[in-house]
């Protein structure tokens, strides 16, 4: 019965760990590459973020699904490091309330429109690079005049293809697992190097 609901248990474990393994390296190979390649950008993005906040502006993080813990993860250790952000994901209430009410493609657009404004920074974060609330929010933080940061995966998606951030992080993968864990890794590094900022 076990066999039947859990096929994996009947592996052998010499596959289970050369699964693991390869996962692992190909993991660390994306990270690395992604760090290689993007340095200098977020090196950029850095510097226009911290001068942002040191204007007074503040930072707001938002995506779906796994992006929207991202975006919590991301805010935590913004705030942790003393760097005032807020995930726009986090309001349970407001985010079903807007989903339910108005409509989910404007869910983070409409947080942006009443809490940010010019010197502010959006962060947006999305495996395709294709959600449209997530397209639509960055749209209102160009519109706002925010400094507009973004991280997709594979091509890019619509977020590349219509330039719809200043600062663009594309991880070169088509699996969401990876392209998560090398986002993590960039985001984490963009919030060091912020926090390192003289201000």
């Amino acid at each position: 019965m076990t066999g039947t609901l859990y096929p994996f248990l009947r592996r052998d474990p010499l596959d289970v760990t050369g699964s693991t393994a390869a996962k692992a390296r190909e993991s660390l190979r994306l990270r690395l590459h992604a760090l290689g390649e993007m340095g200098p950008a977020l090196t950029a993005c850095a510097a226009a973020t911290a001068a942002a906040l040191r204007g007074g502006g503040r930072i707001f993080v938002f995506g779906n699904g796994g992006s929207a813990t991202d975006a919590e993860s991301m805010a935590g250790a913004c705030t942790a490091a003393g760097l005032p952000a807020i995930s726009l994901t986090a309001d349970t209430a407001l985010v079903t309330a807007l989903g339910n009410d108005v409509g989910f493609e404007v869910i983070f657009a409409r947080q942006l429109a009443a809490l940010g404004g010019p010197g502010d920074v959006a962060v947006a974060l999305s495996t395709s690079g294709g959600s449209v609330n997530v397209l639509r929010g960055l749209a209102e933080a160009e519109r706002l005049g925010m400094v507009t940061v973004g991280f997709a995966g594979a091509g890019g998606g619509r977020m590349a293809h219509e330039s719809l951030a200043a600062h663009l992080f594309v991880v070169p993968s088509s699996s969401v697992h990876r392209i998560q864990e090398a986002q993590a890794t960039l985001y984490h590094l963009l919030v060091a190097l912020v926090s390192a900022d003289p201000r």
